[in-house]
């Protein structure tokens, strides 16, 4: 009797353990194979057959289609550079440069991938509708209030992120710093 009831609290724990640990990896994002510059994550292999179970797993659960590998790469900001979560009602800066793409797109979205709603349906930009400075780099301001310039709305919502997906890219799973790929800084300003 007492073998049967450490058999079946074994086997309990394990399926807990088990199961516990494939929703934490389904809903917290993580995934086989990322690259981590900054506050940006990519996983290369996303859009390719060597895309790993859990990977597999989340596409699965969002609907969401990745970039191809022969197509680019997409990066996820959750954090700025100071690991705080992205508040929409604060201000945030995404500054610098780009690594090196034919084409690019920032594009806010909701913790569960919808864009976010806010009043004037700007959702991102696009490398080829950006206000750039003289040296190529370039200033977004994020935040619920309207700004000159770059400016992307939150709407106010509490949480978001930020997807910036580079096409026709040589970032991939190659990539491991800054120097590889210059990401843009994301800094924190106000918030109320």
């Amino acid at each position: 009797m007492r073998l049967l009831l450490g058999t079946l609290f074994a086997l309990a724990v394990a399926a807990g353990v088990g199961l516990g640990s494939t929703w934490l990896a389904l809903t917290q994002g993580t995934a086989y194979g990322g690259v981590s510059i900054g506050a940006w994550t990519a996983w290369p292999k996303s859009g390719t057959a060597g895309i790993d179970p859990y990977a597999r797993a989340i596409v699965a659960r969002s609907g969401e289609l990745p970039v191809g590998s022969g197509d680019g790469v997409a990066f996820h900001a959750r954090n700025d550079d100071d690991r705080r979560l992205l508040d929409g009602r604060c201000d945030v800066a995404l500054s610098g440069i780009t690594p090196p793409a034919r084409y690019w797109t920032m594009t806010l979205y909701d913790p569960e991938g919808r864009l976010v709603a806010n009043s004037v349906q700007r959702h991102g930009f696009t490398s080829q509708e950006i206000i750039r400075r003289a040296d190529g780099s370039f200033e977004i301001m994020i935040g619920p209030r309207a700004r000159p310039g770059n400016w992307l709305p939150t709407g106010g919502v509490e949480r978001y992120v930020l997807v910036l997906r580079l096409y026709d890219t040589p970032i991939g799973m190659a990539t491991r710093s800054g120097r590889d790929a210059p990401m843009p800084a994301i800094i924190q300003k106000a918030c109320p």
